[in-house]
């Protein structure tokens, strides 16, 4: 009896399995599909997530939740994790980390209300050099990253106690009262309406820091440059980049981005206090994240950060009016980054 050739012998091109010809389109299935989508559009996941998440909440929590104090009270939310996203996009982006973004934040703050009203500094003044001292304290972190080429999370994770030990001793853990607090720190904190619901300052501030990150990221040469550290450091060294300068450049941007972030947070909690803020390392994280930047950096946006913001922002606002206790807000903050950093992951491995 003669005897059939195994599979294996098959006629290249063949699919050995079932012996029909492969030479036609390979037929995906639908999660190989969804996963090429999320890879070709990193923003589809994140406006999907807010886009639910705002449905369950307005079922769950019933029609406050769309009200207008409730909107405001979100936005105010938003606009301190969105700003201090922006520094923190723009590390990852170029495969980092940044562990102190909080305290500079928390610190720039209690340096400018301690000179204004410690002081008797001009409001004026006192901002700037709180600028100056973020700048300052980013480009701590910068030196420590590229000249003393300390992991970008080792560095920032020591400067983080360094910024909190000087927010104490120059605070004397003391919170400055409103009433001693001048007026051009406490603006970003005033509102004015639309439609009916009150917006601050603050939230445009944010906005415009969104709006001019987006445009130096994808209209400019250090935008390009950052995104190459970020994919291939060694690749962009050999293409003529200095990536050490580009690296600073990044963290001394970072640094002045979280002291605007701590004129927000004196707007938001109108008052001074050395303790505020704490929780903005994890949640500056989460949202960019949950953006779809790579935590391996070289991929994202601060549109990304920006819908990651308004996730966290929406969970957060949507639990608390739902009366869930504090505990489990955090717990889905950290259910939120699992998931986030896993779906990065798997988005990335994409078949040929």
């Amino acid at each position: 009896m003669t005897r059939l050739a195994p599979p294996s012998a098959a006629e290249p091109g063949t699919d050995r399995r079932v012996g029909q010809r492969l030479d036609g389109p390979v037929r995906l299935s639908m999660l190989q599909r969804l996963q090429r989508a999320m890879h070709s559009h990193p923003l589809l996941g994140p406006v999907v997530v807010l886009a639910l998440s705002c449905l369950v909440f307005s079922i769950w929590v019933g029609p406050k939740f769309f009200g207008p104090r409730n909107i405001s009270l979100l936005l105010q939310q938003v606009q301190i994790i969105g700003m201090i996203g922006i520094a923190q996009t723009l590390v990852i982006l170029t495969g980092g980390i940044d562990l102190s973004v909080a305290a500079i934040m928390v610190l720039t703050s209690v340096v400018a209300g301690t000179l204004a009203f410690q002081a008797g500094l001009p409001a004026v003044v006192a901002l700037l050099i709180a600028l100056l001292c973020g700048a300052l304290c980013g480009g701590l972190n910068g030196f420590l990253v590229t000249r003393l080429r300390i992991p970008p999370f080792i560095a920032t994770l020591g400067t983080l106690s360094i910024f909190t030990a000087l927010n104490l001793q120059i605070s004397g853990s003391q919170t400055i009262q409103s009433a001693n607090v001048p007026d051009l720190l406490l603006w970003p904190g005033d509102t004015f309406q639309v439609l009916g619901t009150p917006v601050t300052y603050g939230s445009l501030l944010t906005i415009a820091g969104f709006v001019v990150a987006a445009f130096v990221l994808r209209r400019t040469a250090f935008g390009e440059h950052v995104y190459a550290v970020g994919d291939n450091p060694e690749g962009a060294r050999l293409s003529g980049i200095h990536t050490k300068r580009v690296l600073m450049a990044v963290y001394l941007a970072a640094g002045v981005i979280c002291a605007i972030g701590g004129w927000l947070l004196i707007g938001r909690v109108g008052s001074i206090s050395p303790f505020s803020g704490t929780d903005v390392n994890l949640t500056s994280i989460t949202a960019v994240v949950i953006g779809g930047t790579s935590l391996f950096g070289g991929r994202g946006s601060v549109t990304g950060t920006l819908l990651g913001a308004l996730i966290v922002g929406v969970f957060s606002n949507g639990l608390t009016l739902a009366g869930v206790d504090v505990l489990w807000q955090v717990f889905t903050t950290g259910v939120l980054v699992i998931l986030a950093v896993a779906v990065d992951q798997w988005t990335r491995r994409i078949a040929g």
